[in-house]
């Protein structure tokens, strides 16, 4: 068992759920009765339901590639994921930065939780790869 892929996915999944239903409430639900155009509206609503399925599906992919039977096959799985959370982390984080006054960064915690799946995933990556068994 891979407990740093474990420890990244546990903590992917728990995030997706924070997003789901903190973020819905918090984020979706105001953005839908906002006056918005209703594209852009829309989309940035589907936009944040897009988030909620890359959140919900490389927590899944996490918790199975940290399974000894998956670890090997999934490395290059768990690396490309590792690295999107740790960009979606500096885009949210850039964006914080970015505004006027102070505080933003804790006002868009989200890289808080984003990044450590980041770098979660890719200090498991560091532990060396399982041995294959070749059965003939």
């Amino acid at each position: 068992m891979n407990r740093w892929f474990l420890s990244a996915g546990l903590l992917a999944c728990f995030t997706a759920l924070v997003h789901v239903f903190a973020g819905g409430p918090g984020v979706a639900e105001p953005l839908l009765r906002s006056s918005i155009d209703d594209v852009p509206r829309l989309t940035m609503y589907a936009c944040w339901h897009l988030v909620s399925a890359a959140l919900a599906g490389s927590g899944l992919a996490l918790l199975a590639a940290a399974r000894p039977a998956a670890e090997l096959q999934a490395r290059a799985l768990v690396g490309f994921i590792a690295v999107l959370w740790l960009a979606f982390g500096l885009v949210i984080l850039s964006v914080a930065l970015q505004q006027p006054g102070a505080g933003w960064i804790w006002k868009m915690p989200q890289w808080l939780a984003l990044m450590p799946v980041g770098l979660l995933g890719l200090a498991g990556l560091r532990r060396p790869a399982p041995a294959t068994v070749f059965a003939n």
